[in-house]
């Protein structure tokens, strides 16, 4: 399953987020140049249990050399389709963490789930000559906080079907509670000290997540993350809109409200709407145009309710301008 949006808008630009995305891409960027040299990276930056169970191999390497790799561990991937899924993952969940918990808070509350979830890999592959590498440990960790703080999100998921693809709208408690499940059936199917996907350091991020997310929030917000809030809020309307649209009797046309901002009715935008169809619901991708305001009605042709003879009436669309 691959998530394609959740529901939730965050009120400030994610600014910590982005750059977490951007290091990741910088650091691939740079490996992709490492030729020879880059197995030898992976060993030096990456998390190898046996530099720490092993005191004659962690002998050749310095204290700081030891520790070093549980924060480089988390911006190197090993190919493009790692790094691919990693940063698309935190860029659908991360912005409402960082929206929730404050700029600075995140950036802290996101590299604790990294280190916590290489220290559930070495716990696990203790004794393992394969090195460790990448961000999912950390991303993991956001994961299990948007889980917690925001259960009933609507995730916009494509899942494929044998050759067919499906659009499905999941609430996030199942989207997340089967990948969890998936990590934890994988993870006890792997043998240990074996290379791979480090499904347990998902785990432990995962529920690493769950904890931290918990006590960062009763954390008061320091002042330098207020202060940076003021350049980064923004106001926008959910990106997915359930709507509810009302039938007149004696008509085929339906009637529902739209909400964007005055910025987003100013400017213009693209909103994505779910109706009822049937016994489902039926997601599609609406377009604002520039310069609408409130009470302005959009059409859209074909999309109400179909007649005896096989005629179909109209969706319309009411603009309404929220705070």
């Amino acid at each position: 399953m691959i998530p394609i949006r959740d529901a939730i808008r965050s009120k400030n630009f994610p600014a910590v987020n982005v750059l977490i995305i951007v290091l990741n891409i910088i650091a691939f960027a740079w490996e992709l140049f490492q030729g020879p040299e880059l197995n030898e990276i992976f060993y030096l930056y990456g998390i190898v249990p046996l530099r720490y169970s092993n005191p004659e191999v962690g002998a050749h390497f310095t204290g700081f050399q030891q520790y070093l790799p549980f924060l480089t561990s988390m911006f190197l991937h090993g190919g493009f389709l790692h790094v691919l899924m990693n940063m698309w993952f935190l860029y659908i969940f991360g912005d409402n963490i960082e929206d929730r918990l404050g700029h600075i808070r995140y950036l802290v509350f996101y590299l604790l789930c990294g280190v916590a979830a290489a220290l559930v890999h070495l716990y696990t592959n203790w004794g393992s000559k394969v090195p460790t590498i990448g961000a999912s440990g950390a991303i993991s960790g956001v994961m299990g906080a948007y889980l917690l703080l925001y259960p009933r999100s609507r995730i916009l998921t494509l899942i494929p079907i044998f050759f067919f693809f499906q659009f499905v709208e999941l609430p996030a408690f199942i989207f997340l509670g089967f990948w969890i499940l998936m990590q934890l059936f994988s993870a006890g199917l792997t043998p240990r000290n074996v290379g791979g996907v480090a499904f347990w350091a998902h785990v432990g991020g995962f529920f690493a997540g769950l904890i931290f997310v918990k006590l960062f929030d009763i954390i008061p917000r320091i002042g330098l993350s207020d202060g940076l809030r003021q350049y980064t809020e923004r106001q926008r309307t959910p990106r997915i809109q359930p709507l509810s649209p009302l039938l007149v009797p004696g008509e085929l046309d339906l009637h529902a409200i739209i909400n964007v901002t005055p910025r987003e009715a100013r400017l213009g935008t693209r909103k994505m709407i779910s109706i009822p169809h049937g016994l489902k619901k039926r997601t599609l991708m609406v377009t604002i145009p520039s310069g609408v305001e409130e009470g302005t009605r959009l059409r859209l042709k074909g999309l109400g309710k179909q007649g005896e003879d096989g005629e179909r009436g109209d969706l319309f669309l009411d603009i309404h301008l929220t705070d």
